[in-house]
């Protein structure tokens, strides 16, 4: 169960820093402010979230 949750949240992650990268591209008149941040937050969460459970599936 826990391996298809860090499943999902990896395709999640992948899609959003995706479509940050593509607002970010456009022309400045063009970019959404408030959708690079929310995109900029809900990745750096995902991909924190990521990271921890990598880091805690590590042997010792």
């Amino acid at each position: 169960m826990l391996h298809m949750s860090i499943n999902i949240i990896s395709i999640v992650s992948i899609i959003i820093w995706i479509v940050l990268i593509t607002e970010l591209i456009k022309p400045s008149k063009e970019q959404n402010g408030r959708k690079i941040v929310t995109l900029l937050s809900a990745g750096s969460a995902s991909t924190i979230i990521l990271t921890v459970s990598f880091i805690q599936n590590i042997p010792f």
